[in-house]
């Protein structure tokens, strides 16, 4: 009887031990998997999207192996998407059964939304329009064609660098605009010294106007003497010379906007410079020192979107984590398709014009109307709650890295990088939607359209903002308990981190939002008009404390050499207190600021130990070193 018991109980200590084995599901992602493998490390799968798949149907049929969690295991690779991935309120986890994408131990893995470019070869005939100095140095590929179609780009990486799309002025030189008239939306500018560029199609501007860029695509040149009349196509014509704020800038003291233009072949002068030919259906690429054209790894983007976590307002994602996961190339074409006119922080203007008689319903003075929209993202959330990225890395973005839109609630940003970025790097909050006017107070009836209570901590954050000169390290709108904390964010083109939009001193649906101790320096270095750390409207509970703020770039172009800042409360912050942040002298801004703002103790005076104390925390400072 006594050894049958035993048996007995050694047979349920096996079962139970069987069960705890089986409790957590590892599911096996791998470049030379199948998605017809079962998706164990020895039979793996082949992408991420068939391995949610899996684990959506293990959710459904309530598989006991999931009792706490599913764990997505990435192998190293490059995984080339031809869709983003998109995570649904079916891939939802619960609190003790998450969703967890990660890298395999050891691993770095890539969601690429990019098109490898390969077949180079020197070009050694004559290629019209070029400039002399370029000829015989340039390598050609055929340019991606999917589906029939030729792949229209407007970047171009090789060996993980990103090359400089063929401009007429060099490095940071740029000209200046001669005269802009409002009326006819036309302007004059110096006549570039080459020839030939004035006939070619999908020639662009990019001019430089107080606080942001301008992208505006020529639709015709007439040369006159040493100075040429440029014309642009609709709808970015009319917006760009019926808005007033920012505007080209005129000046007999500082000098009028710069501007430089780009995309003909004419303007392919120096290594490092690319060309997409149409015509010839073709890439004109002239390598750098180094680079061996037939071995490099070259990628031009293809998807605007790596990764979409999307609920509804009633039935949001939750649950579900990425963990070490690299997120690369991504496109966005609405400047080569629509031209590309912002407001501020990469805001682009649906319609603007200056008002007849000023006035709205939330400020009596107000002389502009403006409708916006939103850069497309890498990866995109909303209505979600309790998702998360852990030591992942952004890089190679056309436009924002990482954004959590609207309907967001508990989520994490910890421990990222995000490197080479056109736009925005981390992005956060309804700003203004097309169909509401952009200076009205947002407060919604139903708060569930809110981003709240996300944590962006101990992230890196440099080269951002490296083409739409007027994005941002960190960008947050209508957001509530926001906590932004020990991050970095280094060599951007305008403002660190800002927080708010509206310009209303009206209360609305932002509140405790608390930015404390980041590291902010060597910022504005294109674009004034600019803070460290930055603030609109009114944000009741709010706090900034214990940050660094050093080291101000000296644009070379500012509309007002004197304009920058360290901290700026813009038109509207109110409610707001800012103690103990340091910066190197006093220099700070208070635009038409509402009541109840604060200021103690901020400047050269604060203690070194809150200066040390500021940026990455000790566990996470070597991602900084992460390639």
């Amino acid at each position: 009887m006594k050894k049958l018991f035993n048996c007995a109980i050694a047979s349920l200590v096996l079962a139970c031990s069987m069960s705890l084995s089986v409790q957590a599901a590892d599911i096996w992602v791998a470049p030379g998997g199948s998605d017809a493998n079962p998706g164990t490390k020895e039979k793996p799968m082949a992408t991420v999207a068939m391995a949610l798949r899996k684990a959506r149907e293990m959710r459904r049929l309530n598989d006991p192996a999931i009792a706490n969690g599913i764990h997505i295991i990435v192998e190293n690779g490059v995984y080339a998407l031809s869709e983003p991935l998109f995570i649904r309120p079916e891939d939802s986890g619960t609190p003790g059964s998450p969703t967890i994408i990660e890298a395999a131990p050891g691993a770095k893995p890539v969601l690429s939304g990019g098109i490898p470019v390969k077949g180079w070869r020197k070009a050694t005939e004559k290629i019209p329009g070029l400039p002399a100095a370029a000829q015989g140095k340039v390598w050609i590929a055929d340019a991606p064609v999917e589906a029939g179609r030729l792949l229209d780009f407007r970047q171009l990486w090789v060996n993980d660098q990103k090359a400089v799309r063929a401009r007429d002025r060099n490095a940071d030189s740029m000209n200046r605009i001669l005269s802009w008239d409002h009326q006819t939306e036309q302007c004059w500018i110096p006549k570039p010294t080459t020839t030939g560029w004035d006939k070619m199609a999908g020639l662009e501007m990019v001019i430089h106007q107080w606080w942001a860029i301008a992208v505006l695509r020529i639709k015709s040149v007439t040369i006159k003497g040493d100075s040429a009349l440029l014309s642009f196509h609709q709808p970015e014509s009319r917006i760009q010379s019926e808005h007033p704020w920012p505007a080209p800038w005129i000046s007999q003291k500082t000098g009028n906007s710069a501007f430089f233009l780009t995309n003909a072949i004419q303007f392919l002068d120096e290594p490092g410079e690319w060309l997409l030919d149409v015509q010839q259906q073709r890439i004109v690429y002239w390598p750098r020192n180094g680079e061996d054209l037939r071995t490099a790894k070259v990628v031009a983007p293809y998807l605007q979107n790596i990764a979409r976590v999307a609920g509804t307002i009633d039935n949001p994602v939750s649950h579900v984590y990425f963990k070490g996961i690299n997120f690369s190339h991504t496109t966005w074409l609405r400047p080569s398709q629509a031209g590309h006119v912002p407001l501020q922080a990469g805001m682009y203007l649906l319609d603007a014009y200056k008002l007849k008689i000023p006035g709205t319903r939330d400020k009596k003075g107000l002389e502009n109307q403006a409708w916006i929209g939103r850069q497309p993202a890498g990866v995109e959330l909303q209505f979600v709650n309790n998702t998360g990225f852990e030591r992942c890395n952004f890089s190679h973005m056309a436009a924002t890295a990482l954004d959590y839109i609207k309907g967001t609630n508990y989520d994490t940003i910890i421990g990222c990088t995000f490197r080479d970025i056109a736009g925005t790097a981390v992005q956060a909050g309804i700003f203004s939607d097309p169909g509401f006017e952009t200076h009205l107070p947002y407060n919604p009836a139903d708060e569930r359209e809110l981003c709240r209570k996300l944590t962006i901590s101990n992230s890196f954050i440099t080269n951002c903002a490296n083409e739409d000169w007027g994005c941002v390290g960190i960008s947050a709108g209508y957001v509530r308990d926001i906590n932004i904390e020990h991050n970095e964010v280094s060599d951007v083109a305008y403002s660190g981190i800002c927080v708010g939009w509206g310009w209303t001193k009206t209360i609305n649906a932002m509140r405790n939002n608390r930015v404390h101790a980041n590291l902010v320096h060597h910022y504005a270095k294109h674009l004034y008009d600019v803070a460290g750390l930055y603030t609109l409207s009114a944000q009741p509970g709010s706090v900034i404390s214990e940050n660094y703020v050093h080291t101000i770039g000296k644009a070379p172009y500012a509309h007002d050499p004197n304009h920058f800042f360290y901290m700026y409360l813009d038109e509207g912050s109110a409610y707001i207190t800012l103690k103990d942040n340091y910066c190197e002298v006093e220099k700070f801004m208070k635009n038409s600021n509402g009541p109840g703002n604060t200021w103690e103790n901020n400047g050269p005076m604060v203690a070194d130990s809150i200066k040390n104390r500021a940026g990455l925390e000790e566990a996470y400072r070597e991602i900084k070193n992460e390639k």
